[in-house]
C-alpha cells in the first residue's frame, strides 16, 4: 500500500449530539498534522467539518476544500483554508476530492456522508481505486453501517470479502495504522457475480 500523504475525510455538517465526536475529530486533525498528512475534504465551516479544518489549521496544516458552488452561496464554505475548490455540483466535488486524495476516512455524519461513503467504497469495489478506507467507528456510532454490510453478505449480494473494502477502528489514533495495513480490494469482490 502507498503511503497516505492526502487523506480524504468525509464527515457531518452537524456536530451530533455526542462530544466524543467532536473530541475525536480534533485529535484526527492534530495527527494528521504531525504525520505530514493534507486534509482534503468538503470545503465546509460548519459540523465536524468545520472542526476538522479548524484543527488541521491551528496545528499548522495544510487543508484543501472541495464545495460546490450552490453551498457556497449558502455562505458554509471555509474561508481559511489553504486552498477551496468551488465545483459546479455535488457529483463534481465527490470526484475531485476523490482525486486528490490516497486514502480516505470515514468520520460520523449524516446523509451526506453515507452517500460519500458508499461512493467510495463501491469505487473500490469496482477496483476504481486500491485506496485504503478507514472507519473511524466513535462510541459506535457506525455500528449499523457495520451490520448493514454484513447482512448484505449475509444475504447473498456481496462476496465476503467486500467486508475487507473499510477497515474499522474505534479512535483516532488507531487510524493510521489501519490506513497503512489495509488491504487491497481482493479479485472475487468484483468478480463473483461475472
Amino acid at each position: 500500500m502507498a503511503e497516505v500523504r492526502a487523506l480524504c475525510a468525509l464527515c457531518g455538517s452537524r456536530e451530533g449530539i455526542d462530544p466524543a465526536f467532536r473530541e475525536a475529530t480534533i485529535r484526527l486533525g492534530m495527527l494528521m498534522v504531525a504525520r505530514d498528512m493534507q486534509l482534503v475534504y468538503g470545503g465546509g465551516a460548519v459540523g465536524l467539518m468545520g472542526v476538522l479544518a479548524d484543527s488541521v489549521i491551528a496545528a499548522g496544516g495544510r487543508v484543501i476544500g472541495v464545495i460546490p458552488d450552490f453551498l457556497m452561496k449558502k455562505e458554509v464554505g471555509h474561508r481559511r483554508l489553504s486552498d477551496l475548490l468551488i465545483t459546479g455540483s455535488m457529483q463534481d466535488r465527490k470526484t475531485r476530492m476523490f482525486e486528490m486524495s490516497d486514502g480516505f476516512v470515514i468520520l460520523p455524519g449524516g446523509l451526506g456522508t453515507l452517500d460519500e461513503a458508499f461512493e467510495i467504497i463501491t469505487w473500490k469495489q469496482l477496483r476504481l481505486h486500491g485506496a485504503p478506507i478507514v472507519v473511524l467507528n466513535v462510541d459506535g456510532y457506525w455500528d449499523p453501517l457495520i451490520a448493514l454490510i454484513e447482512r448484505v453478505i449475509g444475504g447473498g449480494f456481496a462476496n465476503p470479502s467486500a467486508a475487507d473494502l473499510v477497515t474499522v477502528v474505534e479512535s483516532a489514533d488507531a487510524v493510521f495504522p489501519a490506513l497503512d495495513a489495509a488491504p487491497a480490494a481482493a479479485r472475487p469482490v468484483l468478480t463473483s457475480h461475472l
